[in-house]
């Protein structure tokens, strides 16, 4: 019985990750991760982990919050989500937290101009 215990762990952890890849693929993309730190399958609680470009992110309160919604709707085993990034003090993300985001402005190219940031469309 041990292992059918052990196999449905690890189909709530795959399922879990599938979520968060499927609906936050923003997360990668903008050069940020998110990890499973823990899963108590008896209360029902996962804790989950941005970092990268995460942490320090303007908009991370907002991914976090709706991670934190709509994990509970689609996974019915999941009662609680905990979620943070590394500059909220909810642990260490291993390497010392993530990178600064930066500015139009703020960085210099190789050939020594400011850098301007994204061309506008219009």
């Amino acid at each position: 019985m041990s292992t059918d215990t052990q196999n449905d762990g690890d189909d709530l952890e795959d399922r879990v990750s599938n979520f968060l890849r499927r609906n936050f693929p923003q997360i990668q993309m903008h050069g940020g991760s998110a990890a499973i730190q823990d899963i108590d399958r008896e209360s029902g609680e996962v804790t989950i982990a941005l970092g990268g470009a995460c942490s320090g992110c303007g908009i991370s309160p907002m991914t976090i919050q709706a991670i934190k919604s709509r994990m509970v709707k689609e996974i019915p085993e999941i009662e609680k989500v905990n979620a943070h990034t590394g500059m909220d003090g909810g642990g260490d993300m291993g390497g010392g937290g993530g990178m600064e985001p930066s500015f139009p402005g703020e960085t210099v190219d190789d050939d020594g101009a400011a850098d301007e940031g994204p061309e506008a469309p219009f």
